[in-house]
């Protein structure tokens, strides 16, 4: 389907590597509601996609993502259901990224602020031109970013994220790889190798196990220690019954590339 240059999210497919384009950038993409709901379609339809490996996450513009679209909200003054609403969908926006079957990777550029930044914690991985920068900003204008704190506490240290969250001061790219909120910090002409080097090296993984390894990942974190390794070793059993494990083993035993079959 042809896409209008005015849809507030783009999608590129190509060898199993989905490209998702925030494009609003007149509006730094401002999660409006229309973005958000973009957005939910496009992750929702990523898991029935068996032949989904990757997702990118992207932004037109000169920015990646300036939080929450502030006019579309004063729009609401007052009312309390609609904001209700609007976080919670914001929330489960990204609940289904870190759902998604395969790994998401944020492309950073620009300024990522508030919910912005929110998304960039969500994704499992993160890549960060160096003159980009981030924050949590709400507090600036009397918004304590709670729904942003809730991915930010998942990533860095407890006192980093709250120092963002009670001063809305920008980090830089470099700091937030230091703190772990982006994977990496390069060049801004680096940027995108460096997001396609995380690409590759996903692809030429088993993506049995890539899938597998993600819900496990995530699935264990809520659990108690010992659950954790229960529920692991279960994983592990399952994973090892895979045809690919068992080409994976050969080829190494061989000293070969592995014949990936998906299977």
């Amino acid at each position: 389907m042809k896409q209008a240059s005015n849809d507030p999210v783009l999608d590129e497919r190509r060898d199993g590597v989905l490209t998702l384009t925030l494009n609003r950038p007149d509006q730094f993409n401002a999660l409006s509601e229309e973005m958000l709901a973009a957005l939910q379609a496009r992750f929702d339809a990523c898991r029935d996609d068996a032949d989904l490996r990757v997702v990118v996450l992207a932004a037109s513009g000169r920015a990646f993502c300036a939080g929450h679209d502030l006019k579309q909200m004063r729009g609401h003054a007052g009312d309390r259901d609609y904001y209700r609403d609007l976080f919670g969908r914001c929330g489960l926006l990204m609940q289904s990224i870190a759902r998604c079957p395969v790994p998401v990777i944020a492309r950073v550029h620009g300024t990522a602020t508030a919910a912005g930044c929110q998304l960039v914690a969500s994704c499992d991985l993160a890549v960060a031109a160096e003159s980009a920068r981030l924050a949590v900003s709400g507090i600036n204008v009397g918004l304590f970013c709670a729904t942003p704190a809730v991915a930010l506490t998942r990533n860095v240290p407890l006192k980093s994220a709250f120092e963002m969250l009670v001063t809305g001061r920008f980090i830089s790219a470099r700091q937030a790889a230091e703190r772990g909120l982006v994977n990496h910090a390069v060049p801004d002409d680096e940027l995108d190798g460096a997001v396609r080097g995380l690409v590759d090296a996903i692809l030429a993984k088993s993506p049995v196990a890539v899938r597998a390894g993600k819900a496990m990942v995530y699935r264990q974190l809520g659990l108690p220690l010992d659950q954790a390794y229960d529920y692991a070793a279960g994983v592990m059993a399952e994973n090892m019954l895979a045809e690919d494990v068992g080409e994976g083993i050969d080829a190494f035993m061989q000293k070969r590339p592995p014949q990936w079959r998906g299977r």
